[in-house]
């Protein structure tokens, strides 16, 4: 479709309007055809590159952040966006090096400093990540979620100045609302690294409050959800599940979060034959969108035809191919799977299911301790929902346990710091991988990590995380009582 020129403005803001519509396709397609027809509009390739950077598409987003930033190359949005895409298909360097650039042009600029420290942080060069976090702060020391960030991978040491810098920052009546929440957070960890358990929670109670507020949350809606499965799933015979010979073999890692899934992953595709998937939702999606129902319940699986099954399975499969380069063996490690391990069973028959258990007092710990993206387990900012969430979850995994007792494999994370070689080569044979020594050397693993444990899994196996809750039984008293049903 050729666009007049003096028509440009009008169709840029219907695909304006579409694309925040969440109609992205016609979008996608509104500012393509602005772009063929008014090639040299740097905005259209932009626009284009954010839709499919939300499409999960950054292979296909990169051009067009590229032309936009040819077009304009001085303008800091599209270096930023530019810098943003080169990693997400894995040209870190050259993310790196448009980081520099976008510094050298905004100097006394925070974000670009911190963008490019983040990136450092999930390549595991945890040095320069140092350094561009400490330049940052000097630009904006009362920044709180800069603290936060940056303390997700360093250690601080009794008498650090930082300790003094942010407790000043914390105490300063300029800084309120969520920079206060994210030094809060960030305070608190640096209390419990520093012996002083005694204040952890006197930080990580309003931290939390504060996150409680901004995204409220119904414990009743997830309990509900775990029922409605449970009866859309519970009459239907899992045993006609054939083996199919195809050689896509997708292994679903799941568990609760900060159970260790992020720590299996990263041992599973240490192994040459393995590509990591990290959290993809694709398999989520496509189950909720086959048997979701408009009032929150679900379509028995025994009313879903089997054809239908067998689309999901190849949707996924090509979904994967979209996003990744791999051969057979993918690891997903969308810690949502376990609600749905008999239909992705039926989907995909060739997959493995490992769930990650951990005990669950040490699981609310550390969820409490920790900041996940805005509108996501909001759950985990109130310690009676926390509890609620957990339990919820158990009782879908052992619905699993005894309806598919021989597709699932668990994994103690207990188990697994204190024999890692045993525990090891268990996994990789549950995986249906042949052994292979580098899995035993998992902290060389060069992968980018993007989850809350990505400091973690750069670390040799310790031991030191088990049993953390005991140094916190007051504190954890409300999760206790409603954990064990007082």
């Amino acid at each position: 479709m050729n666009i007049p020129p003096a028509q440009i403005p009008a169709k840029f803001k219907q695909a304006m309007a579409l694309q925040k519509a969440g109609r992205l396709d016609q979008a996608k397609a509104l500012f393509q055809a602005i772009a063929s027809s008014a090639p040299n509009v740097p905005d259209a390739h932009y626009q284009l590159g954010q839709i499919l950077k939300r499409q999960n598409k950054p292979d296909d987003a990169l051009p067009h952040f590229s032309k936009a930033r040819r077009l304009k190359p001085k303008e800091p949005a599209l270096l930023a966006a530019e810098a943003d895409a080169f990693a997400a298909v894995g040209k870190y360097k050259t993310a790196l090096k448009t980081y520099d650039t976008l510094i050298k042009l905004l100097p006394k600029s925070v974000k670009p400093r911190a963008d490019k420290a983040l990136l450092m942080q999930r390549m595991g060069d945890f040095k320069t990540a140092e350094v561009e976090f400490r330049n940052a702060l000097k630009l904006n020391p009362l920044d709180g979620e800069l603290y936060r960030v940056f303390l997700g991978t360093k250690k601080l040491d009794v008498g650090d100045p930082l300790i003094a810098a942010m407790e000043n920052a914390y105490a300063n009546p300029k800084v309120q609302g969520r920079s206060k929440m994210h030094l809060g957070f960030a305070l608190a960890k640096a209390m419990e690294e520093t012996g002083q358990t005694a204040k952890v929670f006197s930080y990580l109670r309003p931290a939390n409050d504060a996150m409680r507020d901004t995204f409220p949350y119904d414990i009743t809606t997830r309990e509900t959800e775990i029922e409605n499965l449970i009866t859309a799933f519970k009459d239907f015979d899992f045993t006609q599940v054939q083996k199919q010979s195809n050689d896509f073999h997708p292994i679903f890692i799941t568990g609760l979060p900060r159970s260790g899934t992020t720590l299996v992953e990263q041992i599973l595709s240490s192994h040459p034959d393995v590509t990591a998937g990290g959290e993809m939702r694709h398999g989520i999606q496509l189950a909720y969108a086959l048997m979701g129902k408009p009032d929150g319940s679900f379509k028995k699986l025994t009313d879903i035809a089997e054809t239908d099954i067998g689309k999901l399975g190849q949707l996924y499969h090509n979904r994967l191919h979209e996003i990744l380069k791999f051969q057979d063996f993918v690891t997903d490690k969308s810690i949502q799977s376990h609600l749905i391990i008999g239909l992705l069973k039926c989907a995909l028959p060739m997959a493995k299911f490992i769930i990650v258990r951990r005990d669950p007092r040490d699981i609310a710990l550390s969820v409490y301790k920790n900041v996940f993206a805005d509108g996501t387990h909001r759950y985990a900012y109130d310690l009676n929902d926390l509890a609620r969430y957990i339990k919820a979850s158990d009782k879908i995994i052992e619905f699993w346990k005894a309806t598919l007792p021989d597709s699932i494999y668990e994994i103690e994370y207990e188990n697994l710091v204190a024999e890692p070689e045993a525990q090891t080569r268990a996994l990789v044979d549950a995986a249906g991988l042949k052994w292979d020594d580098s899995c035993l050397s998992f902290s060389q693993n060069k992968r980018q990590v993007k989850t809350l444990s990505i400091h973690q899994v750069r670390q040799p196996i310790y031991t030191s995380s088990a049993q953390n809750w005991q140094n916190y039984k007051d504190d954890l008293k409300l999760f206790l009582d409603t954990w064990e049903g007082k």
